[in-house]
């Protein structure tokens, strides 16, 4: 249920439109992506963003209990049915980057898939993110960002404001290594690629890594 307080999380239009782009870009590679993101991991994990629940299928054994957070109420609803049969025990819930759930240091791991593009405060959710994770807890991410290429960078953050707002708090200018490190975080690991989501979308720079909590 939508309240005044979490009003501006919703995004019905860009929702139903990213249901049917997201089952496109995993068809296109993006579910090797969300594959490889979530290798490896084990005991508690906090994803942000959860969308419709796509990383669902894909979290290892290993996992003991994921905690899925989605503001969108469309997407949590898509999100809620699939947890029921993914492979390891996915708890959705209502909530925002910026203010967490989850004691200091509650969790092995956080993952944020395609989702610091559009969080209105990076360095708070950031901060969050730290914050519940445990030392030497890791955040493994998946995300797109600003191009190295000097005139397509420009295009993008010309084009930012305009694609915000149609695009349910989007930035494709955003350069979320950068501020993965700036927030006190290790790389570990990172392959940068491009990618294109959709037929109609250009290729465009992704990221996809792994940071650790000192």
């Amino acid at each position: 249920m939508t309240t005044a307080g979490d009003r501006e999380l919703q995004h019905p239009r860009f929702a139903r439109q990213y249901l049917k782009l997201a089952v496109q870009a995993d068809r296109r590679g993006a579910a090797e992506h969300r594959r490889r993101l979530l290798a490896g991991l084990s005991g508690r994990v906090l994803e942000v963003g959860a969308g419709q629940g796509r990383n669902f299928p894909h979290y290892p054994a290993a996992v003991t209990e994921v905690v899925a957070l989605e503001p969108d109420d469309t997407l949590r609803e898509v999100a809620e049915r699939k947890a029921a049969s993914a492979p390891v025990g996915v708890a959705v819930v209502a909530g925002q980057a910026g203010l967490l759930p989850g004691e200091d240091g509650e969790f092995d791991a956080v993952v944020a898939s395609l989702v610091l593009c559009s969080v209105a405060d990076l360095t708070g959710a950031l901060a969050e993110m730290a914050r519940v994770l445990r030392p030497g807890g890791e955040l493994r991410f998946y995300e797109h960002v600003r191009s190295t290429r000097a005139w397509a960078g420009r295009l993008e953050d010309l084009i930012t404001p305009l694609w915000s707002r149609a695009g349910g708090g989007c930035h494709p200018n955003r350069d979320t290594e950068t501020a993965i490190r700036a927030a006190g975080f290790t790389v570990t690991d990172v392959d940068a690629f491009g990618f294109s989501p959709s037929a109609l979308m250009p290729n465009v720079r992704h990221v996809l890594g792994t940071a650790v909590r000192p």
